[in-house]
Order: C-alpha cells, then structure tokens, then sequence
C-alpha cells in the first residue's frame, strides 16, 4: 500500500514538472540562474559579439537546442537591441 502510494505520488511529480509550459518556466529559471549578460546597446558589433560570447558559455553550458538559444537569447535584448 505504502510502494502504491509512493509511485502514485511521485508519478504526479513528474507529470507536474513535465508540462510543456512548465518546462520552459524552468529553462528559463536554470538560465536566469547563471545571470547572464543584457544586451542594450544599438549599433555596436564589439559589444554585440562579447554579449554573445558569454551567453554562447551559458548556452553550451546548458545544452541549449538552437530553439532554446533563439527564445532565451530574445529573452536578454532590451532597448534598441530589442
């Protein structure tokens, strides 16, 4: 009874964390969590090509599809960049 009640719960577990919603919350809270760097400047290839040097660390680090490089590169452009 207790074994049954175990898988019960843990199977409401991972299907909680498995949703396609919450999957890209978490992603996105794992990325956060490296605090990667904003972009805000406009026309500046320099800055633009260091801005991506460290967020590619991160992406590698993460084993980001290109999918998830395109939606959480996106995410960290602000002003002008945007």
């Amino acid at each position: 009874a207790q074994i049954t009640e175990a898988l019960a719960t843990l199977a409401g577990i991972m299907a909680r964390d498995h949703q396609p919603g919450r999957e890209d919350e978490a992603r996105l809270e794992r990325f956060m969590r490296h605090k990667p760097p904003t972009f805000t400047r406009g026309y500046n290839p320099d800055g633009a090509v260091k801005w991506l040097y460290e967020v590619e660390i991160i992406f590698e680090a993460m084993r980001c599809t290109e999918e998830d490089k395109t939606s959480l590169g996106s995410y960290m452009l602000r002003e002008e960049a945007n």
